[in-house]
């Protein structure tokens, strides 16, 4: 049976440090949905109420693009543990660009976590957690992360003026449309 609060309880925040894998969904008014899952230990839950993920680039920025727009954000965790759990975490956004004041203001609080291929941060005030059972979430074993996407962003590094590559890819992109 699903379960609602309205902020991260301490359960909440030690299950979410455990997870290597969480997801992101954000929805604009007339196309489809966008889910992107995350790595990378990106995110830290700064507060009971506030989560902040750090923003590599990708193939698109529908993310950043929707929750300028309107700042509706979802983040999925799941156990693919013994332990069953999905916990929900609804909440608004906000983008933090690279030069923005708040970017460095946060960037001080993620340390490491913001590195040399960071696109921008996604800050989250929490309005609601939801847990349910997760029974049906299969088991995996997390054997580490891919390495393939820094591999990449190194290699572009060496390539291209970076500042211009992580300008052209904060764009806002048109959304998809049903």
């Amino acid at each position: 049976m699903a379960k609602f609060f309205e902020r991260l309880e301490p359960e909440h925040i030690e299950f979410i440090r455990r997870q290597s894998l969480f997801f992101v969904a954000t929805a604009t008014e007339g196309a489809h949905p966008n889910l992107s899952p995350k790595g990378y230990q990106s995110l830290r839950v700064l507060a009971p109420s506030r989560l902040a993920y750090v923003d590599l680039p990708g193939s698109g920025n529908q993310t950043a693009t929707h929750v300028a727009e309107h700042g509706r954000i979802t983040l999925m965790f799941c156990s693919f543990e013994r332990t069953p759990m999905i916990l929900r975490v609804y909440g608004r956004g906000r983008v933090l660009a690279l030069d923005s004041q708040d970017f460095m203001s946060l960037k001080a609080r993620l340390g490491d976590m913001v590195g040399p291929h960071t696109r921008q941060i996604i800050d989250v005030e929490i309005q609601r957690v939801q847990t349910s059972c997760g029974y049906a979430v299969p088991l995996f074993e997390y054997r580490g992360e891919r390495d393939t996407l820094r591999r990449y962003h190194d290699k572009k590094h060496a390539e291209v003026d970076w500042d211009a590559y992580i300008a052209e890819r904060t764009q806002p992109q048109p959304p998809v449309v049903r």
